[in-house]
């Protein structure tokens, strides 16, 4: 799936859970206009419905229904989307720390706060010291999606990635095709156990070779390449 959860029996039992708490979960809201007040309440889905074989228990459909105003939400862009890798993510603290650099730095350059405010937002219950440690382990890893995560004393600062990755390639070599971190994802994705950076590389190398010739779709051109080195020599 793409939210990189299971589809057999326990990703069945986990999604309905999910839905449950989505279901039940209420909304409030209240508008005051020509000396009325209007009270308003909602759910953030209306109905679910997931079909799964019976023998194996594996989904082969989910359909859900969303309340009228997350659907306007949803329209008017007023939500804001996740990168799939997001999903990957296995400690709670990292989702939610993802989500803030997602609300606060969203398209910028870069966000930064402090470390204490950043624990504070985040909700994180341990001690202070104990929330630098894990920060530093993710600046150490650079996992987090979107994000490339910095700390200069008491101030943690994000960057966003494909900003980075725009402002690299033109300052080091103009003529290098462009791969948002979307199509390295996918490179990922059908060249399994190999270094898409790495291959990237090679595929740039090829293309000078080549001639430089025009690329309609430079994404589409490297992930083919990455299908291809693959398919003559599979590392899983």
């Amino acid at each position: 799936m793409w939210t990189n959860r299971q589809t057999d029996g326990d990703g069945y039992d986990r999604l309905r859970s999910a839905f449950e708490r989505l279901s039940g979960t209420r909304i409030t809201t209240n508008i005051k206009a020509d000396g009325e007040e209007i009270t308003e309440g909602f759910g953030l889905i209306n109905e679910w419905r997931i079909v799964r074989q019976t023998k194996s228990g594996q989904m082969s459909e989910i359909k859900v229904t969303l309340s009228d105003w997350l659907f306007k939400m949803v329209e008017g862009r007023s939500v804001l989307t996740l990168h799939r890798d997001y999903f990957r993510l296995r400690k709670p603290l990292e989702r939610r720390i993802y989500e803030l650099a997602r609300k606060h730095c969203g398209a910028q350059e870069k966000w930064s706060i402090s470390v204490e405010t950043l624990q504070k937002k985040t909700g994180a219950s341990s001690h202070l010291r104990v929330f630098r440690s894990m920060l530093r382990d993710l600046v150490a890893h650079d996992h987090l999606p979107d994000y490339a995560v910095e700390m200069n004393g008491d101030t943690v600062t994000f960057r966003n990635r494909e900003a980075l990755d725009t402002v690299e390639a033109i300052e080091a070599e103009p003529e290098r095709p462009y791969i948002d971190p979307e199509g390295f994802h996918d490179a990922k994705s059908v060249a399994p156990g190999y270094d898409v950076y790495a291959l990237y590389d090679q595929w740039v190398s090829w293309w000078i070779d080549s001639g430089r010739p025009e690329l309609k779709s430079p994404r589409a051109a490297f992930i083919g390449f990455c299908r291809n080195k693959h398919k003559t020599a599979p590392l899983r």
